[in-house]
């Protein structure tokens, strides 16, 4: 495993690279080893030398006892506790394990804090998934920026090989076919203020879709329930797969003006409603849409603490007065695991614009999910850092955020979503669509 090393606090400075060919695609060798020594979706089946990562066993697959179907995901490790806590004054004992950013929130936030706990890789797909993956493994291959070749696989590159291989394995995994939610997000002012807004939110992919469509991944369809300023506004995206041949489609319908118009700023760093400038629209479910402005590079693996398993969060017994504390998340109610992550970094090409001028992601070996993001100004410093603590769904089997924090180390604010504390119900996945109801002429009626 590739170890890596900083120099200091604000700076990527990633040490012990290899050269990894770039659009080579997977051998039959290289694919014969998904469910043998590699899981089915290309981690490392084996745990660490010292035993603080245990051997992947096959995952979470099974609802535990206390599960609420369609009320709420209880906490299957609700008795752990931590082993350790990393503070202020301890996280120099720690910080070969850290991403830059952490090291930051440390030094700007005396209150922040990290709670360890037991590493359990909780990550599992269904059986069928995996073997979609596992077929399609040799076939797809990058096509610019895009994809081409893929049929279904949600895990295009199990091994990868270069860097935006491995951001399409976390754009494209697989969340159960389709989901829809009402979810809370708020951002958080650098007084400990805040206010909510509330999400009506539908996400269904391709193959859930009564009429599936050529070149597209998904649909998503928002509409604002909360505050006032907002209700109404509703927010359609058609995302398409190989966006090389097609780029992103995007409409808005606003009640002030009652008319439903294209929205070209709904991607890269257009600022998302409700963020009060805190999160961009490329940010949302950590990374998504078109990887075109930038130089992607797969730095390797690291052993990290990162949020995992993150039900307690989400417990309905947690108001939001307890969770959104000043400058940061509450952290006790964040759960801190070590796991092999890959390290991608994403420079911005000579000539494109963005508010970000890097970008350094962590994403989980087991489900590719993006659990960690520092990003940097246009003068190379670290500016934001975003944490998505993952968790399984374990009746879909599917693993996916149950939060985003997204933090500003420049004025002390934070922007949290994802949350559904005070909500009735919860996520509900395997959902299907109609593609009468995602078209432009569809969003008037859904603002009424």
């Amino acid at each position: 495993m590739i170890k890596l090393h900083r120099n200091r606090i604000g700076a990527a400075v990633l040490a012990g690279l290899v050269t990894i060919p770039a659009y080579a695609k997977l051998t039959n060798e290289e694919v014969a080893r998904l469910g043998k020594d590699l899981t089915p979706l290309g981690g490392e089946v084996a745990g660490n030398k010292d035993g603080t990562i245990p051997k992947y066993t096959g995952g979470l697959t099974t609802p535990p006892a206390c599960f609420k179907p369609g009320i709420e995901y209880c906490d299957p490790f609700a008795g752990d506790k931590p082993k350790f806590t990393i503070t202020a004054a301890n996280v120099n004992q720690y910080k070969d394990h850290l991403p830059a950013g952490a090291l930051a929130m440390f030094q700007k936030y005396p209150t922040f804090k990290m709670p360890v706990y037991e590493t359990r890789r909780t990550a599992a797909v269904p059986r069928d998934v995996a073997e979609t993956v596992k077929k399609e493994a040799t076939q797809i291959e990058l096509d610019g920026f895009g994809l081409s070749k893929r049929v279904n696989s949600t895990t295009p590159f199990p091994i990868p090989k270069n860097g935006l291989e491995a951001i399409w394995n976390h754009n494209l995994r697989y969340l159960g076919g389709g989901f829809t939610r009402q979810t809370v997000a708020a951002p958080v002012r650098p007084n400990g203020q805040y206010y909510l807004t509330v999400t009506e939110e539908q996400r269904i992919f391709n193959q859930n879709m009564d009429k599936p469509q050529e070149n597209r991944l998904l649909f998503y369809k928002s509409r604002i329930l909360e505050p006032a300023s907002l209700t109404g506004t509703v927010l359609l995206v058609h995302e398409p797969v190989e966006q090389s041949k097609e780029a992103r489609s995007a409409w808005q319908y606003n009640t002030g003006q009652r008319r439903v118009k294209r929205a070209p700023d709904v991607a890269y760093d257009g600022v998302a409603d409700g963020s009060e400038g805190l999160r961009f629209h490329d940010q949302f479910d950590a990374y998504n849409g078109a990887p075109d402005r930038y130089d992607w590079k797969l730095v390797g693996k690291k052993e990290m603490y990162i949020p995992y398993n993150d039900y307690k969060i989400a417990e309905k017994s947690h108001k939001f007065d307890e969770i959104l504390t000043k400058n940061h998340v509450n952290p006790d109610l964040v759960r801190y695991e070590l796991h092999r992550v890959w390290v991608v970094e994403a420079t911005l090409k000579p000539g494109q614009r963005h508010s970000f001028s890097k970008r350094v992601f962590l994403l989980d070996e087991d489900s590719w999910n993006i659990v960690w993001v520092d990003a940097y100004d246009t003068r190379g410093d670290l500016w934001r850092v975003a944490m998505h603590g993952t968790v399984q769904y374990y009746d879909v089997q599917a693993a996916s955020s149950r939060f985003s924090a997204y933090h500003d180390l420049n004025n002390g604010a934070y922007f949290m979503e994802g949350l559904d504390n005070d909500r009735k119900g919860t996520l509900l996945f395997n959902q299907k669509g109609k593609l009468a109801d995602f078209q432009p002429d569809a969003l008037r009626r859904e603002g009424q």
